[in-house]
Formats: structure tokens, C-alpha cells, sequence
């Protein structure tokens, strides 16, 4: 399409210079003008076609290499007569024994393949949660019950204000039941209301949408960075739906915005060890404890960013799962940076001054973010960029090295990796950032857009918002790659890589079931 842009602006351009002389009064007779039949090419041309040529060339060389060999073989057996085949079973006959060992040797290698290879884990079903109507925090109220709580002086509820205004999130997003009190009520007894109307409506739905009864699970992993109760939560699950006793449970605290791919990645393992189960993954984080009432700047930013939300996975390892699965896990990918002091203090929860309790962001925490995400994307490029992205990233690495240091490291182009992006809507800069520095498109970082819009930042859980926003739009192909990445507290980078088995349709009762009409959304700046 932007070729044939190109060359309708080069067209035009022609014509325009042609006409250019007549001034008022139209001369009298015949005026012949000599227009190029054919655009200039070597101004048309956009070089990421020629980019996108080179790269079918590298990923179909072996391909192309091996369709003259298949054809000499072909030409040399339709060149054998029944004597000669006659003399090849004689061969074998006389060689029986060679014969057997080979054979023998082949199944065993087969066998011990097929014992050892990782099992494939697929994505049965999945759903986020939404909280009722009644817990949508607009701007102005917001602002109004800040103002009105007391706790927050002039200058803290301007920042408020501003970090609102350009933060990317819309009208429309939730925040607990709790904090709509004046003034607020955080409990415990309220944390626990929130952490079961998130993780249960979520996992209601699931159950409902993919026929699965709770004691078919086998395994549950539940992440949760900021509220650890005890029981755990992933207990209050087991309560709820009276799941088997041999049921093999995690419960992960502590670990931010990441952790719901990090939650994925234990299921994977544990799907490994134990044959034909299901595994049960839920992610969502707790406000109702954890809003800051402080005056601190830096920590009164997570308050306006962080809103309500959660989700619940369905994994499988059963091969007769995959006809109905959506998705396939194919790659994980994970970076720590903890070793690293700045690093590890950029997310960090502390008590100000007064004492009181809240999340710190770090003013290093986006350069931090970027060199996680620096090593995320040198461990997970070689798994999934195509050999022609892979040698030009060598040969520049080479150049710089060897001859020229000045020249410019070459960046990967991942959208020939994948179909669609699904980035943490950690917050606007975020997702900027990212945009930028991989090189996307606007279409591309749609999904995390709009998932911060609606729903803000629901923290580990919101990469599945994203992926059911592509759903909801039906965007969603058979054969089509995901890439999840997320970022939190610690500080680390996880990659998740996703392969759709299917035309994927979104799960009834999905999160943008009555909304997605409306989407996208143009979201001020």
C-alpha cells in the first residue's frame, strides 16, 4: 500500500510540474505535453520492500537449495528398471542383519525423542474480569474524593491531577469498593471482598466458558505482588471451589507487574512433570491495602494508575486438547536485574516520612526498563526472528566491531516475529517507549492503548486484556504469533510467545463484550 502511494505522489508531482506555465489567459491551439509513462523507480522505491524480499530470500534458501537435489533424485529412480530394483532387495537380503540394527537403532532413538521432547502446552480458554458499573472511577470524581479524604494537600492533588490528564486512562475504569467510601475503609476484610470478587468472577466465567470442572485441575498458580493473606489466596480458590486434595498449588507474592507470565512459566514446568491435567493460572494485584494516603510524589503516582482487574488461565497439556485450544505456548522468556542496586530499588514499597505505606517509582525506572528489556530481546531474538534479521544483525555487530564504531547497532524487526504485540499497559510512556524503540506501528500498540484506556493499569493482569482486545476486534488468525512482554518490580522483563491454533473468536462474557465498538479511541495527549 505505501508503494502504490508512493508512486500516485511521484505521478502527480509529474503532472503538476507539466501545468505549471500557464499563467492567466489559456493560450489558443494545441499544447502537447510530454508526461512519463512509467514512475521513476529509483525515487519510488521503498526499501522496506526491498527489506521484506530479502528476508523470503534467507528464510526460503534451504528450500530453494533443495529443489534441484529433490530433482536429480527424482530424474535417477524414474531411470530404474525392475533389474535393477531386483539387485537393491537382494542387497538387503544379503545384509539382513545390518538391516535389523539399523532398524533397531532408529526405533530407539525415536523412542527415547519421543519420551524426552518437551510436551506442548496449550491455551484452552481464558477470561478477565469486570468490575460492576458502580466501582468506575472518572476523572472528576477521583479528584473530588482525593480532595475530600483529607489526607492529600494542594500540591499533591495538582500532581494528581496532572499525571491523571497524562496518563492515558479513560473514564470508564475501576477502583475497590473501599475506596469509593468517604472516607476510604481499606481493610482487611475489604482487601479479602476485592481479591474473591476479582479472582472468582474471573474463574466462574472460565469454568462456564470451557466446561471444565474445578476437579479436573490439577495445578494452580495465583500471583498477587501486594496482598499475602493467610490463608493464601490460592487456598481461598481451593475453598471456594473444593478442589482435590493432591492439587498442586503456588501462591507468588512480591513479584509486580511481570508476574503473571512468571506464573505461566512455573505451569509450564509443572505441566512437564505431571502427564494428561490441566493447570489453572490467576493474576491480578490488590488496591484496597495499598493505596498511598501519603503526599510523596513519587508514590503517589501508582494511585493514579492502578485500577481493578484480574484474570484466570486455562493451560493443558492433553494432545487431544489441542483441536479446541486457542493457543500454543512456544517460547518464555525471562530477565532479572535484581543484582543491580538501582535496579532492584526502582519499584519499591516503603514508608514515607509519616509513616505512611505506598509504592516508590524510581525517576531511573524507564532506563532501567529499557536495559531489561535490552537483554529480554537479545535472549528471545535468536529463538524467534527469522535467519534474515538474524545475519544482519551479525554482520552490523561485526562491521562496528571490526572497522567502524560509530555505526549504528542494527534493530531487529520483530513485526516479521510477530502478528501482534501485546505490551504492559503499565502506563503511557511505557508503551511509548516501547512504539519507539522496536520500531512499531501505531496498529501494533493498539491493544495496550486501549486496554490502559478502559481498564488502566490492572498490573500482571493486563497483557490478557490486551489479547482479548485483538480477539474482540477479530483480528486473530490461525498461525498467527503473540508476543506478551511485561515488566515489574525486582526488576525484570519476561517474554511470553503464543501461537494461535486457530481463527480465534473471544470467549462470551469477555471484558470488551459491550464496549468494543467504541474502540479505538483517540487518547489525548
Amino acid at each position: 500500500m505505501d508503494g502504490a502511494g508512493d508512486i500516485t505522489r511521484s505521478g502527480a508531482t509529474v503532472g503538476d510540474g507539466g501545468g505549471g506555465g500557464g499563467g492567466g489567459v489559456p493560450a489558443v491551439g494545441v499544447q502537447i505535453q510530454h508526461t512519463r509513462i512509467l514512475p521513476d523507480f529509483l525515487q519510488s522505491v521503498n526499501l522496506k520492500y526491498v527489506k521484506l524480499g530479502y528476508h523470503y530470500l534467507i528464510s526460503y534458501l534451504l528450500t530453494l537449495c533443495l529443489i534441484p537435489v529433490m530433482a536429480v533424485i527424482l530424474v535417477e529412480a524414474s531411470q530404474l528398471n525392475p533389474e535393477d530394483i531386483r539387485q537393491l532387495w537382494l542387497h538387503l537380503q544379503y545384509n539382513l542383519v545390518s538391516v535389523i540394527i539399523c532398524s533397531a537403532v532408529l526405533v530407539f532413538v525415536l523412542t527415547v525423542y519421543i519420551m524426552t521432547r518437551p510436551r506442548p502446552v496449550y491455551l484452552v480458554d481464558y477470561h478477565c474480569y469486570r468490575a460492576p458499573d458502580k466501582h468506575k472511577a472518572p476523572y472528576n470524581q477521583f479528584m473530588k474524593h482525593s480532595r475530600l479524604t483529607g489526607d492529600f494537600d494542594e500540591s499533591s492533588l495538582e500532581f494528581q491531577r496532572k499525571i491523571l490528564e497524562r496518563s492515558g486512562l479513560g473514564e470508564e475504569t475501576y477502583v475497590p469498593e473501599a475506596m469509593h467510601h468517604i472516607p476510604p475503609q481499606p481493610s482487611m476484610a475489604a482487601a479479602r471482598e476485592e481479591a474473591e470478587q476479582v479472582m472468582f468472577g474471573a474463574l466462574d466465567n472460565l469454568f462456564r466458558n470451557s466446561s471444565i470442572k474445578p476437579k479436573d485441575i490439577g495445578i494452580l498458580v495465583v500471583n498477587c505482588s501486594l496482598f499475602n493473606p493467610t490463608p493464601s489466596l490460592s487456598a481461598m480458590i481451593v475453598n471456594k471451589y473444593k478442589l482435590r486434595g493432591n492439587i498442586r498449588s503456588f501462591n507468588l507474592g512480591g513479584m509486580g507487574c511481570s508476574a503473571g507470565v512468571i506464573a505461566v512459566d512455573l505451569a509450564k514446568d509443572m505441566l512437564q512433570v505431571h502427564r494428561n491435567t490441566y493447570a489453572v493460572v490467576v493474576s491480578t494485584e490488590n488496591i484496597t491495602q495499598n493505596w498511598y494516603f501519603g503526599n510523596k510524589k513519587s508514590m503517589l503516582i501508582p494511585n493514579c494508575l492502578f485500577r481493578v482487574g484480574g484474570s484466570a488461565v486455562l493451560l493443558s497439556n492433553k494432545s487431544a486438547d489441542r483441536r479446541r485450544a486457542k493457543y500454543k505456548l512456544v517460547h518464555i522468556v525471562r530477565t532479572h536485574r535484581g543484582a543491580d542496586d538501582k535496579a532492584f530499588r526502582c519499584v519499591y514499597q516503603e514508608q514515607d516520612d509519616a509513616g505512611k505505606t505506598g509504592v516508590s517509582l524510581s525517576k531511573d525506572l524507564m532506563a532501567i526498563a529499557g536495559g531489561a528489556l535490552k537483554t529480554n530481546i537479545t535472549t528471545l531474538g535468536p529463538l524467534v526472528l527469522p535467519i534474515s534479521e538474524q545475519l544482519l544483525f551479525f554482520t552490523t555487530l561485526l562491521v562496528k566491531k571490526l572497522f567502524n564504531s560509530s555505526v549504528k547497532p542494527y534493530i531487529p524487526d520483530f513485526k516479521l516475529a510477530f502478528d501482534h504485540f501485546c505490551i504492559h499497559a503499565g502506563g503511557r510512556a511505557v508503551i511509548d517507549e516501547l512504539e519507539k524503540n522496536l520500531q512499531l506501528l501505531p496498529r501494533h500498540v493498539e491493544a495496550s492503548r486501549m486496554t490502559l484506556h478502559r481498564f488502566g493499569n490492572t498490573s500482571s493482569s493486563s497483557i490478557w486484556y490486551e489479547l482479548s482486545y485483538t480477539e474482540a476486534k477479530g483480528r486473530m488468525r490461525k498461525g498467527n504469533r503473540v508476543w506478551q512482554i511485561a515488566f515489574g518490580s525486582g526488576f525484570k522483563c519476561n517474554s511470553a510467545v503464543w501461537e494461535a491454533l486457530r481463527h480465534v473468536k473471544p470467549s462470551r462474557n469477555g471484558p470488551w463484550e459491550n464496549c468494543i465498538d467504541k474502540y479505538p479511541v483517540q487518547v489525548v495527549s
